[in-house]
């Protein structure tokens, strides 16, 4: 499931399995766990939704808000919906891998200690078992995954009522609100390299994400429905290709592009795909190991679901 799919909830959280390096090893990890003074448990680190937020900004906000570390989001791991003890209020908290980038704890008044274990020590110390639940989830698959984030362009109108050349028709009122919106996803997942399409619709989709990084945008007419569908074999290996740069590549590309290709790539790295409509400036968070297509998550949408109040 999408984390900003409506879900049947009142209360809506994020947060995240913060992990970094050994300090000790580098081939080992550490997990961050959380002390609350006021419930006098151990945990992850997560925090309600702010009005107009979404869970993946605000997974980035808490941890920083709780830990003070600002973190890289990864996978998504799970949603969890729990009754509040005492309330008629169910609670959804969407979690995800992230890997901590810069910063350090420093004791606030919701967190007065914060640890760093090794996996096997921190079920032990968490305090819940749907925590447990989220830890095994986590521990599936090697935590140090590369992300490609894999970007449909926003909205541009009506193709039969445009009357200029399609190649060229541009982003909408609302296409143009969805390509802003992106900047915050996009570099939620530490986004550092950008490419797409030789579409207008495609180009200014990004552009405002490689404007925030101050880097350029890479024109890739291979990842055009056009091109592709005259030659996917090419084009397939040309993702693959752009995806082994290293960082974190955002592409964006066409309805007609995105669909087959991730059909493709999962079958032959031996992974399924969840269900996605692929609407417009969706986004799927492809997670490679070795190279290898490990994981897959899709966003439908960069804009906040509407949510009724607490």
């Amino acid at each position: 499931m999408s984390p900003d799919k409506p879900v049947k909830a009142n209360i809506f959280a994020a947060g995240a399995v913060l992990w970094r390096k050994s300090p000790d090893n580098p081939y080992e990890i550490e997990i961050a766990l959380i002390h609350r003074p006021k419930y006098d448990d151990w945990s992850f680190p997560k925090g309600k939704l702010d009005p107009g937020e979404t869970s993946i900004s605000a997974a980035v906000r808490e941890i920083h808000e709780e830990t003070g570390i600002t973190a890289q989001l990864g996978r998504h791991l799970s949603g969890v919906t729990y009754p509040i003890p005492g309330h008629r209020k169910l609670k959804r908290v969407e979690y995800w891998a992230a890997e901590a980038a810069a910063g350090q704890f420093t004791p606030n008044d919701e967190v007065d200690e914060m640890l760093w274990l090794p996996p096997d020590e921190v079920p032990d110390q968490l305090s819940y078992p749907m925590d447990r639940t989220i830890l095994r989830r986590f521990m599936q698959i090697p935590p140090d995954t590369t992300t490609v984030l894999l970007v449909r362009h926003a909205k541009a109108g009506s193709r039969r009522k445009y009357e200029g050349d399609d190649n060229c028709r541009p982003l909408d009122e609302k296409g143009r609100l969805q390509a802003e919106a992106l900047v915050a996803q996009l570099r939620a997942f530490g986004a550092s390299e950008v490419s797409s399409a030789d579409r207008t619709r495609c180009t200014q989709t990004v552009e405002p994400i490689a404007e925030s990084l101050g880097v350029p945008i890479h024109i890739e007419p291979l990842l055009s429905e056009e091109q592709y569908a005259a030659d996917p074999a090419s084009a397939r290996a040309r993702a693959r290709k752009i995806a082994a740069r290293g960082g974190v590549q955002v592409i964006c590309s066409q309805g007609g592009v995105i669909p087959d290709l991730l059909e493709w790539w999962a079958k032959r790295d031996g992974i399924t795909l969840p269900p996605a409509r692929n609407r417009k400036a969706s986004t799927w968070v492809l997670s490679l190991s070795g190279g290898r297509l490990v994981a897959a998550d899709h966003i439908d949408s960069p804009l906040p679901v509407p949510r009724t109040a607490d």
